[in-house]
């Protein structure tokens, strides 16, 4: 009895100390305001926690920067809902936190997740075959040229067949029967609550991420709100879709122009909505210019880094870069 007792005398301690650890390899913890941090304990888990919003976004300018970006540059639309999304977050940076373990943390680095198919025929993708998912930082004074290479390069790695690290993650878990692999999940958000999971799990798990994109347009396919995972520290997921002709109210005038809309899924625990409104505005100004903020492209207005940081700010007092 007493050997028991001593244990789960041991335990208690173990769990209380468990409790107390709030560093994080991948985040810094941020004080919130008493009404935010209640709102942890009303609303504990992600899926009760989400915002969803819709934009729509005259594709024009994307078509036309494409024509230019796919043969010089290798580009597609998913490469620039992708860099919009990095410059989006930039601009608004306090959306760039998570919630875990009932507490707010700012995200040390700006980390992008999309997904893809694996194979590609002549006639099209092969729609038996399994998603990948792609994840890079997105990186100070990078070009939209350099990003996209990093991008293709990542594409190129997931499409040779070779086992990426997520694969061989998976893969070991897959090995498990049922109970273990329960077990072994569970373990995982626990170890994670408790901010006990090792760096190196986090740095290459998708699902650790800032924003989650997923392009169906590139499967010829409408957007649809996407949930956001219990697992992982993933507060935004953005889906893009197809290009529609569709009517539209210019000076009172009625006109059909190419459409494109993407459908946001927020945690609203992270910040307030006015930040994921900048956020959201911002991406869908980089979408309307995209040659202006990307640049990369023959005669664009810039050819280095996408966002000059002094253009951005001087163009308009509302998207001022937030520190």
């Amino acid at each position: 009895m007493n050997i028991l007792g001593m244990i789960a005398g041991g335990l208690f301690v173990l769990w209380v100390l468990a409790s107390m650890k709030t560093s994080r390899p991948d985040g810094s913890l941020v004080s919130v305001h008493p009404y935010r941090r209640l709102m942890f304990y009303i609303m504990p888990t992600r899926s009760e926690s989400v915002v969803f919003q819709e934009r729509k976004v005259d594709a024009t300018e994307i078509l036309a920067y494409l024509k230019k970006a796919r043969p010089e540059l290798g580009a597609n639309m998913t490469h620039v809902a992708v860099a919009a999304a990095a410059i989006a977050i930039r601009v608004s940076d306090r959306v760039n936190r998570f919630t875990v373990g009932r507490r707010l943390y700012k995200r040390h680095g700006q980390w992008m997740t999309f997904a893809m198919k694996r194979k590609k025929s002549e006639e099209g993708f092969n729609y038996k075959t399994k998603l990948a998912t792609v994840k890079l930082d997105f990186r100070d004074e990078e070009s939209f040229s350099d990003f996209t290479e990093r991008i293709n390069g990542k594409i190129t790695e997931n499409r040779s067949g070779k086992k990426t690290s997520a694969d061989k993650e998976y893969s070991l878990f897959n090995l498990l029967p049922r109970p273990l692999l329960e077990f072994a999940a569970r373990g995982l958000m626990w170890l994670d609550y408790y901010n006990l999971l090792p760096g190196f799990f986090i740095k290459s798990d998708p699902m650790f991420t800032s924003i989650f994109i997923a392009n169906l347009g590139s499967l010829d396919m409408d957007a649809g709100y996407h949930h956001l995972y219990e697992y992982g520290t993933c507060s935004l997921f953005m889906m893009m879709g197809r290009v529609n002709q569709e009517p539209v109210v210019i000076d009172g005038e009625v006109v059909i122009k190419p459409m494109v809309s993407l459908r946001f899924t927020y945690d609203e625990r992270v910040d307030d909505g006015i930040n994921a409104k900048i956020a959201v505005d911002a991406l869908v100004r980089v979408l309307k210019e995209p040659e202006r903020w990307l640049g990369g492209v023959e005669g664009a207005e810039h050819q280095g880094p996408m966002w000059p940081r002094s253009n951005w700010e001087s163009a308009d007092g509302q998207f001022k870069v937030r520190e």
